[in-house]
């Protein structure tokens, strides 16, 4: 089997491949494909994060661990103790406490600055995959709505009168999500109060 053969999309007629749409296999496969598919793009755009990106997730996740709370624990704990003279062996070297409060302060402006930075990558990675789930959805209801007119054709020629259904010539028409936006942003400024 080539290379092209291999990665290109199994379907019905296939060697191998059901053509029972409630096969457990055939569904199980489809998964597995797709979850496979993801898996790959994940990490595809894992290798291909700035050095910067990845400096910033290993910070971020350093820091969101309870190693990092401890670590800060013993440091804040042992200075606390050291300035007081608690620690003999120890001089105290900032017995006002004013080093230690700079050193927290900074080490909070760097952190906040490396969350923000990982909120941002992640931001955007979630509204690409909104974006993947909008043009999925909206493929979904395209062929949703082709299957009904389908259904509606074949049971016209059967003799089966549903025309009078007003819910059903409803769910044949197209949603435009352009419309769609517009009233949900319609109703949004309508439920604002107003100034």
């Amino acid at each position: 089997m080539t290379r092209s053969q291999s990665e290109r999309p199994r379907k019905a007629g296939d060697p191998g491949v059901s053509t029972d749409p409630f096969d457990q296999d055939s569904f199980s496969s489809v998964i597995e494909r797709n979850i496979e598919v993801l898996h790959r793009k994940w990490k595809e755009e894992e290798r291909q994060a700035s050095l910067q990106e990845r400096i910033a997730d290993v910070v971020t996740a350093f820091s969101g661990s309870m190693v990092f709370v401890y670590l800060h624990l013993a440091i804040v704990i042992s200075w606390v103790l050291a300035n007081l003279g608690w620690l003999p062996l120890v001089p105290q070297f900032d017995p006002t406490f004013v080093i230690l409060a700079t050193v927290a302060s900074v080490e909070a402006i760097f952190l906040s600055t490396f969350v923000l930075i990982s909120q941002n990558i992640a931001a955007r990675n979630a509204e690409r995959r909104s974006e993947l789930d909008l043009q999925t959805n909206l493929l979904s209801e395209h062929e949703i709505t082709k299957l009904l007119s389908l259904t509606l054709e074949i049971a016209r020629h059967l003799g089966i009168d549903k025309a009078g259904d007003a819910s059903l010539s409803e769910l044949e028409q197209h949603v435009a999500p352009e419309k769609v936006l517009d009233q949900i942003s319609e109703k949004q400024r309508s439920d604002m109060p107003s100034e």
